[in-house]
């Protein structure tokens, strides 16, 4: 039976960023995917115009995700101040978008359009971030003392390799977070 030429944007989105989390922007190629996809090749045409288009809606999810989902749903959970900062970090940083987010940062430091995107998508985290801090906090100086450095531990914590002495790394990061939002 012949491969299908049509499946969803959404679908090809999915697989897109699936590949870009398991392989960076190389690994984004259209007859891979529609091979994954079980479609025809032609079936990526009729959802999008270019290989850089696609690129485009796939940076565009992300940072809808990573952003105002992430906000809404934050919001929408409620809770105070620190435990939106906590459930922020948890969600923008969950096994679904931090495997994206640090692909789009390693193909951040090679294309400068992408770097462009990836500062605009930070920003709107730390505008967030010190909104929330700012709620507990009234020292601006401090605000943002603690808004990178719940960031950093955010992200960096994913490029540290050292083993912990006496605690799992759940636990050292659970006490980092206690430290920053205490």
């Amino acid at each position: 039976m012949p491969a299908s030429t049509r499946t969803t944007r959404e679908a090809w989105i999915e697989a897109g960023l699936s590949a870009l989390a398991d392989g960076g922007p190389d690994a984004v190629r259209v007859d891979v995917l529609a091979q994954k996809l079980g479609v025809t090749r032609g079936g990526f045409y009729h959802q999008f115009e270019s290989r850089p288009a696609f690129l485009d809606a796939l940076l565009d999810t992300w940072e809808h995700r990573s952003t105002e989902d992430v906000r809404q749903r934050v919001e929408r959970e409620g809770g105070d101040a620190r435990r939106k900062v906590a459930r922020a970090g948890m969600l923008t940083f969950s096994d679904e978008l931090l495997p994206i987010d640090l692909a789009v940062r390693d193909w951040a430091r090679r294309d400068d359009a992408v770097a462009t995107r990836l500062r605009r998508v930070d920003n709107q985290r730390m505008h967030y971030l010190r909104d929330l801090i700012s709620e507990f906090c009234t020292d601006p100086d401090e605000v943002e003392a603690r808004g990178m450095l719940a960031f950093a531990l955010a992200i960096g914590n994913n490029f540290v390799a050292a083993e912990h002495l006496g605690s799992s790394r759940a636990e050292v990061l659970k006490r980092a977070t206690q430290l920053l939002l205490g």
